[in-house]
């Protein structure tokens, strides 16, 4: 009996991952495929009147079993694939995309929803059935719906490529950051690199059967503290290019004709639906509204941070300089940038990330930040081992509420393996309706534990787990009728305020008291340390501004063409002219290019949308400043966020939204006092 097929018999219907095969998935999608055009073709062809119930709701419902193996499949395809898996992708994207695409322009279909529309009707629906019904017509007008037949044959044919392509990119990324690895022998190679990545280095190394040594590879952990700490500078190059070359290199896994043909494929079929660009028909319906928005915003925070951040590499310059006795001439390049700030930074600050990790054990971090969502939200959650998870680093958690109702699941993905994507995200497994709760997952990369010591945490990797973990609440805190108004489903520059707003917690003192304690001595971080981590937070904060600003205005140069590339476009010089402004280290070798590995906008659904992590800054400097005037841990702020931000989803405008908790719309004076600009 295939288990996604059957009724769960699984505490709170969660997935049977012990249960599941890759072979299961295979029959389980022909049965959902299957299922789903049935339902469809039932709406389409109904004999009765349209009406809200018999066409948008019942299109809303339709195809629950698919959406169900969906959720299994995409998370494992992403956070413990293997080659069966990622082939079998291939051959079911094609199928999902074509059943999406004949829904989304089957003619009879849209005229059932068309007239609903035009009806009377529209007035007696509550508000969140007004966006429902509203979103629904959008969406087919979007996908073409308006078209005449040959447009739509064309369009068609485009939707399928695109997804496909978007599915091959990100599937090249991974295996192509297994090409290269560096085994080192030598302990003056390594000499002065913390004892948490040698560790790491050194078990990697005997996994790979080296019998002495320290192997690096081009996963996160590996990779940053390699970059930030190594005191060869030609290693750190050697490093840097392999990095930088993923999806560049002349082999299976190269990605620029790809890229070549998504941005060309993006914009005919902007076109075919009457915009300019990619970037007008992804914007239209965002809080930006437009390219022009997004390129004032851009221009606007360059125009604060680039004069700090040139004095920022200019300090960092000279101080190095000094060290390697070349004062005049010397240019820090892209490969020194990380070790060298890293040394200013213990010089200066006497803080280094090492100095940090012992009061950062993983188990306290996640206490503390569940402790933290206790104090906003009432939230509890309690470790559950009866759910089934698909591999034994995964734990899950019960999530209640203050009066100790159900609301759903949170499971955890802390460490990094083979086949796992680099980086983090947030999935929803099971979407929050009114039928259903949320079942919601965190994936990232941290540091894992070694043979003698537990995970212990940079600050960074915990201002990740934050991050992910407003994800997670947005996920779990929606309440909503409808799945496809839920949670995270909402305009893209807004889905990152409720993740970023949550990272401001990380240098408050108030917060940090509460959790962070020496994971051998209990002793709690010394009020000292506390204090450098709090000054050092604003350190090279313009030149990290200027870092997300470039690849702000990389995403809008590739979505922003209004005439196709040519197939033999030069990408590195693409790219490099794209984001010239807004660098201020030397441009990268001849070999290094981002655009081919840039798996947000090219497989991750950010394309035109980027810029949404810098727009979300301005949301959440101004939102936390409502919690810096009353109290961090205010009840009464974080119950308005909850209430207007977290459980609303896509149940109105976001900017409707963001009034109703703030007040008023966003100021970017929060933000620039954050980062010490005014």
């Amino acid at each position: 009996m295939n288990p996604l097929l059957q009724p769960f018999d699984t505490p709170f219907g969660s997935y049977p991952f012990d249960k599941i095969s890759i072979a299961d998935f295979k029959e389980a999608f022909a049965h959902a495929l299957a299922e789903k055009r049935a339902e469809a073709d039932t709406i389409i062809n109904s004999t009765e009147p349209p009406t809200f119930a018999n066409t948008v709701l019942a299109l809303e419902l339709c195809g629950e079993k698919l959406e169900l193996v969906c959720g299994a499949f995409f998370n494992l395809l992403h956070a413990d694939s293997n080659d069966e898996l990622m082939n079998l992708s291939q051959e079911i994207m094609p199928e999902l995309t074509r059943l999406s695409t004949d829904i989304a322009l089957s003619e009879p279909l849209f005229e059932r929803i068309r007239t609903v529309w035009e009806s009377d009707e529209k007035e007696k629906l509550s508000d969140e059935e007004k966006r429902l019904l509203y979103n629904c017509y959008r969406g087919f007008v979007d996908s073409g719906a308006l078209l005449p037949t040959e447009k739509k044959d064309r369009l068609r044919t485009l939707s399928e490529e695109m997804s496909m392509a978007s599915l091959t990119f990100g599937q090249n990324v991974l295996k192509d950051e297994k090409r290269y690895k560096l085994h080192l022998s030598d302990p003056a190679a390594v000499a002065g690199m913390p004892e948490t990545a040698l560790a790491l280095a050194s078990e990697k190394a005997r996994r790979e059967g080296y019998t002495d040594g320290w192997l690096f590879d081009l996963s996160a952990p590996s990779y940053f503290a390699f970059m930030k700490h190594c005191p060869d500078g030609n290693l750190r190059r050697q490093m840097y290019e392999a990095k930088m070359c993923v999806g560049f290199v002349d082999n299976e896994y190269n990605n620029e004709a790809l890229i070549r043909r998504m941005v060309n494929g993006r914009l005919e079929e902007a076109q075919l639906l009457g915009y300019d660009t990619f970037a007008h028909f992804a914007l239209h319906d965002r809080m930006a509204k437009n390219p022009k928005a997004v390129q004032e915003l851009l221009d606007k925070l360059l125009d604060a941070y680039k004069p700090k951040a040139t004095d920022e590499l200019e300090m960092i310059r000279k101080w190095a300089a000094d060290k390697t006795s070349e004062v005049d001439n010397f240019t820090i390049q892209p490969w020194d940038w990380a070790y060298f700030s890293e040394q200013y930074k213990q010089a200066h600050y006497d803080l280094d990330d090492e100095m940090m990790r012992p009061y950062f054990e993983l188990g306290r971090v996640t206490r503390g930040i569940f402790g933290l969502a206790n104090r906003l939200y009432g939230l509890h959650f309690s470790e559950r081992t009866d759910v089934p998870v698909y591999h034994p680093d995964v734990k899950v958690y019960e999530v209640s509420d203050e009066d100790g109702s159900y609301i759903g699941l949170l499971y955890t993905d802390f460490f990094p393996r083979e086949g796992k994507q680099n980086g983090a995200w947030m999935n929803n497994l099971r979407d929050q309706s009114e039928h259903q709760h949320p079942h919601i997952i965190i994936v990232m990369n941290f540091t894992p534990p070694s043979a003698d010591k537990p995970s212990l945490l940079t600050a960074g990797e915990v201002e990740t787990f934050l991050h992910e973990f407003g994800h997670a609440l947005h996920g779990m805190l929606s309440k909503c009728c409808f799945s496809s108004l839920s949670g995270t489903s909402v305009a893209r520059d807004f889905v990152e305020l409720p993740s970023q707003i949550m990272e401001n917690w990380l240098t408050e003192k108030d917060f940090l008291d509460t959790f962070a304690r020496h994971y051998i001595t209990d002793e709690p971080m010394p009020t000292e340390l506390v204090e450098k981590l709090l000054s050092a937070r604003n350190y090279l904060a313009a030149s990290g501004a200027c870092r997300q600003l470039s690849f702000g205005y990389l995403d809008m140069a590739w979505h922003g063409l209004s005439a196709p590339v040519d197939d033999k476009l030069d990408i590195k010089a693409f790219e490099e002219a794209a984001w010239s402004k807004a660098l201020i280290l030397p441009p990268s070798p001849p070999n290094a290019v981002m655009s081919t590995a840039f798996g947000h906008i090219f497989s991750g659904g950010y394309a035109a949308g980027y810029y949404g992590y810098k727009w979300a800054e301005v949301l959440d400097a101004d939102a936390f400043a409502a919690f810096k005037e009353v109290g961090i841990f205010d009840r009464e702020v974080a119950g308005r966020f909850r209430r207007e931000i977290l459980e609303r989803g896509d149940t109105a405008d976001a900017m409707e939204l963001y009034v109703a908790f703030r007040g008023h719309e966003p100021d970017i004076a929060p933000l620039l006092k954050r980062t010490g600009l005014v």
